[in-house]
């Protein structure tokens, strides 16, 4: 990747490197922390993995950047871009061949005796599930005011259309395209095999009440940062006003990553 930087300056693009990585790029080229963004900035470019890309748009969040991620390892959901196909991809965005899809955040509140404890803003999943030696604890939920049920589980999770692909998928929720306005409320193993996965619509506000005290439950926001929750304690979700915005080219679309990464069709 040491060609990279030379490449698109040589199209007249400046360019700034994560401050770690610097020596790649030469002297010449500015490096900094991720925090800190040029705000002339037009794209953020990410070379890594989905969790590479996710712990990224969170760190970013509050900057209105359009994210091209290119994986370089297997094939991913979110840097969909294989190493191969990044200087084509360039090409094409350089000559305004490209869409951005918009895609949903999720903003967390953890109330505690009244009190706000946390705030948080996901990308992929919010999930609530029991430590190692944890028993079943029992969950209220609300949608819109109005109560769910009490899901009696080893955990639950919410999450984005994009995160529908992540622990939802592994824990039997539906696989959704990442581009609508739903929220995913799935539980994990739960007691009552009635209770499935549920798809709401994307303006509705989710309210979860931990009931039991069986152990140490925690609440997990994107599999990159927890803390763990006790009795009593509420956490509402509900869609962010802030959305990522990630670039695709032409080169693929989410059917055939999904058809490759799950290898449907073959025998």
């Amino acid at each position: 990747m040491e060609g990279l930087v030379p490449w698109l300056r040589n199209r007249g693009l400046s360019v700034a490197i994560q401050e770690e990585y610097g020596s790649l790029a030469g002297g010449s080229v500015k490096a900094l922390s991720i925090e800190v963004i040029p705000p002339e900035s037009d794209m953020l470019l990410v070379l890594g993995g989905d969790g590479t890309l996710l712990s990224v748009a969170r760190l970013v969040e509050d900057h209105d950047l359009p994210i091209l991620g290119v994986n370089l390892g297997s094939l991913g959901f979110l840097t969909e871009l294989a190493l191969e196909e990044l200087y084509p991809a360039l090409r094409n965005i350089l000559e305004g061949d490209y869409r951005v899809e918009e895609r949903v955040r999720l903003e967390v509140q953890l109330n505690r005796q009244g009190e706000v404890a946390g705030e948080y803003r996901v990308f992929n999943d919010v999930v609530i599930n029991k430590g190692a030696l944890a028993r079943i604890f029992d969950l209220d939920a609300f949608v819109n005011g109005k109560r769910l049920t009490t899901y009696r589980a080893d955990g639950l999770i919410v999450s984005t259309p994009t995160g529908s692909t992540a622990y939802s998928m592994a824990a039997g929720g539906p696989i959704v395209e990442p581009t609508l306005n739903v929220i995913l409320i799935s539980p994990i193993c739960p007691h009552t095999l009635t209770n499935r996965p549920l798809v709401v619509s994307g303006d509705s506000l989710i309210e979860l009440r931990l009931l039991s005290d069986s152990g140490k439950v925690f609440l997990t926001l994107d599999g990159q940062e927890g803390t763990e929750l006790f009795p009593g304690d509420r956490v509402g979700i509900k869609e962010s006003a802030n959305r990522a915005r990630l670039i695709r080219t032409s080169s693929k679309n989410f059917f055939e990553v999904l058809s490759t990464k799950l290898h449907w069709g073959l025998r």
